[in-house]
């Protein structure tokens, strides 16, 4: 995408021809094409709407109906927040009582539409212009331009539309070292963690090559009250001290981790676990003050318990364990088991059938003589590709089965000390 194609997108005939277009796939492409282009709509006018509305039908997983109005680059909907996490970010500066907002690095707008739409005021920066300029278009603000800033000079200036939303092309250090920010009193910072460009982008792996990078926002930190989204995979290692740091679980999927600095970290909590679910409905948050040790291993009972991811690189599997009267399936395997079932929504339930030797003959007959024809597989501490095991097994049959590869505590004999073995435990979601 470039300026042309987002001229003519929000000119009446291109608006005119998203709006027809829609989020639904079309059922033949090459038809689509050749009747476009036979309503007088140029090659680039055609591969721009297609383009366009088929990150709008991507997005919906990301924004909901809100897709079908958004203007979106490749790269910028990948690294976009979801509205419902995006939701929630706004909601922390609102309860800590903040009123403006500095999204440094705001994308296309994710997070500051969310901050719009809890009543804070905004004020945006996003250092490419093509970006900057869709950021502008989604929150409904034109975009001004750095005079001070190394950016495109076809990019508007001086222009704002609404005082709640201002956009500036600038970078964020440039931006939060002048006077453009005015009279924010708090900041947001979305580091990029790839590589510059609209498409086909590459994670970058040196936290000081973000950008901005991750000094300059812990530097921010110690000003004024910030949050700052990073990757779930972060390295623990760079937490600072003083940051409460949150992971935040989508549907079962490890979306971020958030550091929060200042009034926006809450008392008493320095590791927590949120989880969503993907419509933003429900929510449950597992937190703590520090990291929670593992509790120690014990025999494989009745029940095994999958803790979410969140739960899992927030470090706090041992305070789930203890919740639940569970123990560790092996030290260092995030698997919990215990003789009773417990309700909890911070991880996933299964009751064990029987432990089988992890043999793939024997599991090939093992699976033969159950019927089983479909088969979750799953695997900790196991050198096993899920995909190829599964053909290896020639499944067939009515019956459905989860199979969990893992290492297992042998408690041993009287006398001896325990040691973990590899197995494969047929088991049912409960």
């Amino acid at each position: 995408m470039n300026r042309d194609d987002v001229k003519f997108l929000t000119s009446p005939a291109g608006s005119s021809l998203l709006a027809e277009l829609g989020t639904k796939t079309p059922a033949d492409p090459l038809k689509m094409v050749s009747s476009l282009r036979a309503q007088g709509f140029t090659p680039d006018q055609v591969s721009a709407a297609l383009g366009q509305a088929a990150l709008r039908t991507r997005a919906i997983t990301k924004f909901g109906p809100d897709a079908e109005r958004l203007f979106f680059t490749e790269a910028g909907l990948e690294q976009a927040t979801r509205r419902v996490v995006a939701d929630y970010h706004a909601a922390r500066y609102v309860a800590a009582g903040f009123t403006h907002v500095a999204d440094l690095g705001c994308g296309i707008g994710a997070n500051s539409l969310a901050f719009q739409r809890a009543g804070l005021r905004v004020t945006a920066v996003e250092l490419d212009p093509l970006t900057a300029e869709l950021a502008a278009l989604n929150l409904g603000a034109g975009v001004d331009r750095d005079a001070d800033a190394d950016t495109d000079t076809q990019t508007n200036t001086a222009v704002t539309a609404l005082p709640a939303a201002t956009v500036i092309c600038s970078d964020a250090e440039t931006a939060a070292s002048g006077s453009s920010l005015g009279d924010v009193d708090s900041y947001f910072l979305d580091p990029a963690r790839r590589t510059s460009g609209h498409s086909n982008t590459q994670r970058i792996t040196d936290p000081n090559d973000y950008s901005p990078s991750l000094t300059f926002a812990f530097g921010l930190a110690e000003k004024r009250p910030t949050g700052i989204k990073l990757g779930p995979g972060q390295g623990r290692d760079l937490i600072p001290e003083n940051a409460e740091a949150q992971w935040v679980s989508v549907g079962g999927q490890v979306v971020e981790m958030g550091l929060w600095f200042g009034e926006l970290a809450r008392a008493g909590i320095r590791r927590s676990a949120l989880l969503m679910s993907a419509d933003g409905h429900t929510s449950h948050e597992l937190s703590a003050p520090e990291d929670s040790e593992d509790v120690d291993a014990r025999t494989l009972c009745e029940y095994i318990y999958e803790p979410d991811g969140a739960v899992i690189r927030a470090r706090l599997i041992g305070l789930l364990a203890d919740r639940l009267g569970a123990g560790m399936l092996s030290q260092g395997i995030a698997y919990l088991t215990s003789d009773s079932l417990e309700q909890t929504p911070f991880a996933q339930k299964f009751r064990v059938r029987e432990v089988l030797p992890f043999h793939e003959r024997t599991l090939k007959q093992a699976m033969r003589e159950r019927e089983i024809g479909t088969l979750e597989i799953k695997k900790r501490g196991a050198d096993v590709d899920p995909a190829v095991l599964r053909k290896k097994l020639q499944l067939r049959g009515p019956n459905r089965a989860t199979l969990i590869i893992t290492r297992v505590t042998d408690a041993g004999s009287a006398g001896s000390s325990s040691t973990d073995k590899r197995v494969a435990i047929l088991a049912d979601r409960v």
